[in-house]
């Protein structure tokens, strides 16, 4: 059974993988006809300077056997029951296409790619809003934009408005790269539900153009593997984020009239058809059910929360009289709307009163510093009182910094100057120290060095810190270090970037100290990621333990 939240607001359906479900289309895959070898690299990010590039691992692909089948849809299954299911791209391809075609229109926010193989050097996204009959370049990705489509970086091409982009196209990693495209910036305000959002978020068709393959810079680096298969795309999940298009009307969807999923387990499949609330009609709740058309229809207001519900002629007790077609005059009772059915800007409809007592719109209560307002008057919700805020600001009243942020005052609140969360009124920092957790993630931190230390002096050297330590017991360093029982120099991240020394390391005291060499300047450096804990015997069994038996490379 299914609980509405459209009661008295605008709502949408909830938000998935719109490709989950549904067929995506290739032009190739590894082994349609017979078994291909393939080789790949594991490099997940650029190697460091002491460290080289993995080799590559080879196997086979073949679409006959299913252990070995790598097939389009293996892009579109869950991420999270099946991160390790990749399509790949018959070997020696230049250039694929990739196409999403979907039923009825959807809104769509985001795309991420996961690639398998490294990045594409160049390629587009396009969308179509007609089922294919015509398209328009969302975005250009290049490693050179100028080059590859003649466009300055982050310059439109003045046709459809898609800018080029170099940022998802580097060789490194070699795998588990991403391209990700966002249909709005995380800063738009525009009204999810008004035409501008809708216009821009509205899809049927969603294609991408793969252009120019890159190799993994690691096969260079081996002369005996220039000859391996490595000429393909491999794309672990193809994600296409948004949700089924119901104009704010609908919370829920079912599947489109006439649509068979292309698989059997479509339990977080999103459906197409809406389940319309709001006395709405229609696959996208987009006209009036019959009966309700008193007024013309109208999406909800996403911004706001308003749901303008479509609705019988009557006037909620708040007016006298009404025109020819229901239109009511006069509303009292700081009332508004064709039938005085919302409260008027600076009011909101209280929960606990009936909506026809006279009372039931009560004035927005809101803060005059933190809430932004309008014309003079407080802009709240009108079904929850809840007060517009202005940038980094918090709370029903707007009255309060939201974690993050500080100094609240005309022009909201401002973001804390350091890694974590800060002081609301006076912005000191809040140390989150690292904590010595499970042996994998220890592990996976990959300190350079790991050390027990006697504090002997601390200074700030105002672009820096320096700590003096005498080095008690070395537990762990990296073959390429030469540290020595003794006098030595810690580098605390600078206090002037992060607005306080984090982790605290106290003139007298004993530590462990766990953390990276910046192996440009050969500095021991000690940041928010380094362990920093007082000693103890205990304590120090304990890392040894794991250094001996979970930390392979160690």
């Amino acid at each position: 059974c299914h609980t509405s939240t459209c009661f008295g607001r605008a709502c949408n359906p909830r938000m998935g993988n719109l490709a989950q479900g549904r067929v995506l289309s290739t032009q190739s895959v590894c082994g349609a006809n017979s078994s291909e070898p393939y080789c790949f690299y594991k490099q997940t990010a650029a190697p460091r300077r002491r460290e080289s590039c993995s080799a590559a691992k080879c196997s086979k692909c073949s679409s006959a056997i299913p252990s070995q089948a790598h097939p389009p849809s293996a892009m579109s299954d869950s991420s999270f029951r099946y991160p390790d299911t990749w399509w790949q791209s018959a070997e020696g391809v230049k250039k694929e296409t990739l196409q999403l075609d979907l039923e009825t229109e959807f809104l769509f926010t985001h795309l991420i790619l996961v690639f398998r193989s490294p990045r594409p050097a160049a390629m587009v996204l396009e969308r179509s809003q007609d089922h294919g009959h015509t398209w328009k370049t969302l975005r250009y990705f290049a490693r050179d934009c100028e080059e590859v489509f003649g466009l300055a970086e982050g310059t439109s091409d003045g046709e459809s408005g898609a800018t080029c982009t170099s940022k998802y196209s580097g060789a490194f990693p070699c795998t588990r790269g991403e391209v990700i495209y966002r249909a709005l910036s995380p800063w738009h305000s525009v009204d999810p539900y008004g035409p501008a959002a809708q216009d821009q978020l509205m899809i049927t068709n969603l294609r991408v153009h793969l252009l120019q393959r890159q190799l993994c810079p690691c096969q260079a680096k081996h002369p005996d593997a220039a000859v391996l298969p490595t000429d393909h795309y491999a794309i672990y999940d193809f994600i296409v984020k948004g949700s089924c298009l119901c104009n704010g009307h609908a919370d829920h969807c079912v599947p489109a009239r006439g649509y068979q999923p292309s698989q059997q387990k479509t339990s977080n499949m999103v459906h197409g058809k809406c389940v319309c609330r709001h006395n709405t009609a229609g696959d996208h709740c987009e006209r009036c059910a019959p009966l309700y058309n008193d007024q013309p229809w109208q999406a909800a207001n996403g911004i706001i929360g308003t749901p303008h519900e479509c609705q019988k002629c009557k006037c909620n007790g708040h007016a006298k009289r009404r025109q020819t077609g229901g239109v009511c005059n006069d509303c009292r009772h700081n009332t508004e709307g064709r039938h005085c059915q919302n409260c008027k800007k600076g009011f909101f409809r209280d929960p606990s009163r009936p909506k026809t007592a006279p009372d039931s719109c009560k004035p927005c209560s809101c803060h005059p510093v933190g809430s932004i307002l309008s014309g003079g008057s407080p802009l709240c919700n009108p079904s929850s009182g809840e007060c517009t805020c202005k940038p980094g600001v918090g709370g029903l009243r707007c009255d309060s910094c939201v974690m993050g942020y500080w100094g609240l005052h005309e022009y909201g609140c401002r973001p804390c100057d350091c890694t974590g969360d800060c002081d609301p009124y006076t912005e000191k920092c809040e140390c989150v120290e690292v904590t010595l957790g499970s042996p994998k993630l220890f592990c996976a931190a990959e300190y350079d060095y790991v050390l027990v230390v006697r504090v002997m002096s601390a200074h700030d050297k105002g672009s820096h810190a320096e700590v003096e330590v005498k080095v008690k017991k070395i537990l762990y360093q990296n073959p390429q270090m030469k540290i020595q029982r003794g006098s030595v120099t810690l580098y605390p991240e600078s206090w002037t970037t992060q607005g306080c020394t984090c982790p605290i390391l106290n003139p007298g005291s004993e530590y462990v100290v766990a953390g990276h060499e910046d192996w440009k300047t050969s500095r021991l450096m000690v940041n928010t990621k380094s362990l920093v804990k007082p000693w103890r015997s205990n304590l120090g069994r304990k890392i040894i333990h794991i250094l001996r038996k979970d930390c392979s490379r160690w």
